[in-house]
């Protein structure tokens, strides 16, 4: 009997050792087919540094003899990582106890690879196809654009409307399979990984979303925390929320407040004379307020101007008639940090309650907006 329970426990160990035989770092094994030139390749890993997140290159390999190489590391969270073969970057993610395989042909113009060990990373390799497959559109559109306005020879506003609108379907396209990936894989860093290629500014309702689902499944990753904590602090000043009341001096050192406004659509608008993308809008705001103002539209310029004169000289070049305040603080003002703007133009779309019912929408989204709002 005493020989039958050591021998039980023998084997029980051997299995455990033998499951926990690197749970403090993670392999990554690799194989470079016809590597030419190539005598090393290079893992880099996501860092947050500075409340920023960069690449680091934390390691490299020279390839054997048989083109193989082999990296191993420790890591304190499950964390992306990018694998940079020659020219071209793979991207994986690791955890300590994988043992990654990863094969590629360097004379392969596709960037294709196999990936093992890591479900994550194969995740990863299905969301990069899907982008590349939306890239490849956004690629031929501009081809054909471009052969097109070759063969007139000349600049056509009607074949850029065109295919503008033809990018913007597809950017749109590409956001919307981005965003399923990213809800369909909240419990894996690929879901953040999709998360990270969307456009913040735009798709804040969706992200602020996903930020509260993921908030504690990834506790330790700098970056995922960073992008939560993030989320949090917009989260005020999103669509749905009550728009934040502030009282600022108008051109004529009078007092203006938010509240003056309620009872109809306002739009907060901020921009600066500096700014060039600002200065395009305009003439489509100041059509949209000449259309709607009698209907009940009010709009509130807030400036991000430095000098008064720069200010009030673009407000009469542009036919600005609505009410412009202004703290000359740049983004430093404590109206632009409530709001959080970190880019301009930036706007907010309150409705007749103070409610913020749209944000950051320009062009021809702005009129749609308006159109809707107004013929209801």
């Amino acid at each position: 009997m005493r020989s039958k329970i050591n021998l039980l426990l023998i084997v029980f160990c051997a299995v455990t050792i033998a499951s926990c035989k690197h749970d403090d770092y993670f392999i990554l094994s690799g194989e470079v087919k016809n590597p030419r030139s190539i005598q090393k390749v290079y893992l880099l890993k996501m860092d947050t540094l500075n409340n920023a997140t960069k690449e680091v290159l934390i390691d490299s390999a020279a390839l054997s003899d048989q083109s193989k190489f082999s990296f191993k590391q420790s890591t304190s969270y499950p964390n992306m990582y990018k694998l940079k073969v020659g020219g071209t970057i793979f991207d994986l993610i690791a955890k300590n106890g994988d043992d990654i395989d990863f094969k590629t042909d360097a004379t392969d113009t596709t960037n294709m690879y196999e990936i093992g060990g890591s479900m994550d990373s194969e995740h990863i390799k299905d969301f990069n196809k899907l982008s590349n497959f939306y890239g490849k559109i956004t690629e031929q559109i501009m081809t054909d654009y471009n052969a097109k306005l070759k063969a007139i020879g000349a600049p056509s506003d009607s074949l850029f409307k065109i295919s503008e609108a033809s990018y913007q379907k597809n950017e749109k396209d590409y956001a919307a399979a981005a965003i399923k990936f990213m809800n369909d894989n909240k419990s894996s860093l690929t879901g953040f990984y999709a998360a990270s290629s969307l456009n913040p500014i735009v798709y804040e309702t969706d992200l602020i979303a996903y930020a509260d689902a993921v908030r504690d499944k990834f506790s330790g990753n700098p970056a995922v925390e960073q992008f939560v904590k993030h989320m949090d602090d917009v989260k005020p000043v999103s669509i749905g929320h009550k728009a934040p009341q502030f009282t600022l001096m108008d051109a004529n050192y009078k007092p203006v407040k938010v509240s003056d406004f309620l009872g109809k659509y306002l739009i907060i608008d901020f921009w600066a004379s500096w700014c060039l993308p600002c200065r395009k809008e305009n003439p489509n705001v100041v059509k949209l307020y000449n259309k709607y103002k009698n209907k009940g539209l009010n709009i509130l310029g807030v400036s991000l101007d430095n000098e008064r004169a720069d200010w009030q000289k673009a407000i009469e070049a542009d036919h600005l008639t609505w009410t412009q305040v202004s703290e000359f603080q740049k983004f430093d003002g404590p109206v632009e940090k409530a709001y959080r703007i970190e880019a301009i133009p930036s706007n907010f779309i309150i409705d007749p309650k103070g409610n913020i019912v749209a944000k950051n929408i320009m062009g021809a989204e702005l009129e749609d907006f308006l159109n809707k709002a107004f013929s209801k």
